[in-house]
């Protein structure tokens, strides 16, 4: 299935601000993990058919091995799990990081004896680290940039990109806020755009967004604004801005109502912080709050937070984020998810061949889904399971 929109696909804005508070502290994990039996089960099931298919009987009671160098067969596969061991250091965005977690937990109940490390302080960070040489795997919530790309080449770090899953964006207000149901990409561009800098009342923001034609600006609660999102740290963050302001951005500048020189295209005075647990707790707090945070965390919070649905256009369809419109495309703020794996750690450390095997086959199996994740389409899977076996590098999904 191809990715669902076009602009998922172009680099995010290279220039971020750097003048963004970032508050709290990063968590090394930000969303419970919970054991599931029936995946468990499955995973024990095939390791134990690969294990018997793998050690054959040949009569004088020894057993029958590959001989080193000899072709896997085809499909590759985890395997046998039990002879895995090693250190695998994963980090990357605070997104993907309950997924992997999740999977992490699942590698070692199945048998496997790796110490997996996993970190989330977000998808930029984490491409840093990864580029240079610290990690072997990186979380991503977004497409690697094209700078990025060339700060991997220029340390020899060459990577395959996998895609696992997708996710949406959830925009977010107080429960308090129950005339506002639906916000279009121009409110929350009147919100949270360069614009709404300095602009510390919902009076003052529907000014704006009444000039962007918003149809809600009469469900706009009253008072005080308080805006809470992740930081330049978070993968989050670059989406945010590339599917909901940057286009709004740019016709503003083309009409001139925003000076050609505009820099960043979102306000820097809003409450920002790498820890998505924290956003929720901003936003609940606040009975006239805006924010967003990953899909999976907004539902996560139950009725402490307002889920708001989205509408492309002003007066367009108002569509609610779920499994089915995120996977379909039709949800405004849907995004991939990814895992990036070195090639060089690949060949050095044995144990993240199966550890990989075993995230997309967990995959497969929906524990994206059981993760409060969005399961990525069969066409999808299995690209990407056939990008891992051919060892396919580079960047597949920055329209390069």
């Amino acid at each position: 299935m191809p990715l669902a929109r076009k602009r998922q696909l172009a680099f995010l804005p290279s220039a971020v601000h750097p003048d963004i508070p970032v508050t709290g502290d990063i968590p090394l994990r930000s969303k419970r993990s919970t054991l599931l039996p029936a995946v468990l089960a499955a995973s024990a099931l095939l390791a134990a058919a690969c294990s018997a298919d793998e050690e054959t009987d040949t009569g004088g009671g020894e057993t029958e091995t590959t001989e080193e160098g000899a072709e896997p067969e085809e499909g590759g596969g985890s395997g046998d799990l039990s002879e895995v061991s090693g250190d695998i250091i994963v980090s990357g965005s605070s997104t993907v990081q309950p997924i992997t977690q999740l999977v992490a937990d699942e590698f070692g109940a199945a048998g496997a004896g790796a110490n997996i490390t996993v970190d989330g302080p977000g998808t930029t960070d984490g491409f840093e680290a990864f580029c240079a040489g610290e990690t072997d795997i990186s979380d991503a919530s977004r497409p690697i940039k094209e700078e990025e790309v060339a700060t991997c080449e220029a340390a020899g770090v060459e990577f395959i990109e996998l895609y696992i899953a997708d996710d949406g964006l959830s925009l977010l207000t107080s429960p308090d806020n129950d005339a506002l149901t639906c916000v279009s990409l121009a409110d929350a561009y009147a919100i949270t755009g360069p614009e709404s800098n300095g602009l510390t009342t919902w009076e003052e923001v529907a000014t704006l967004a009444e000039e962007l034609g918003s149809d809600q600006v009469e469900n706009y609660p009253e008072g005080e604004l308080t805006v809470a999102g992740p930081g330049t740290e978070s993968g989050t963050f670059g989406s945010y801005i590339e599917i909901g302001l940057e286009d709004i951005a740019d016709t503003r500048i083309e009409s001139g109502d925003l000076p050609e020189d505009t820099d960043p295209l979102i306000r820097t005075d809003y409450q920002s912080s790498g820890d998505d647990n924290i956003i929720i707790d901003t936003i609940s707090g606040s009975p006239n709050s805006f924010g967003w945070v990953g899909f999976a965390f907004a539902t996560g919070a139950g009725e402490a937070v307002q889920i708001l649905e989205v509408a492309e256009e002003p007066g367009g369809e108002c569509v609610a984020p779920s499994n089915e419109t995120v996977a379909d495309g039709s949800y405004p703020f849907a995004r991939p998810l990814f895992i990036y794996v070195s090639t060089t750690q690949l060949d050095e450390n044995p144990a993240i061949e199966p550890f990989v095997n075993f995230y997309l086959e967990q995959m497969a199996a929906g524990l994206a889904e059981e993760a409060g994740y969005v399961n990525s389409s069969e066409e999808r899977q299995t690209e990407t399971a056939e990008t891992f076996e051919a060892r396919t590098t580079g960047a597949l999904f920055t329209g390069e």
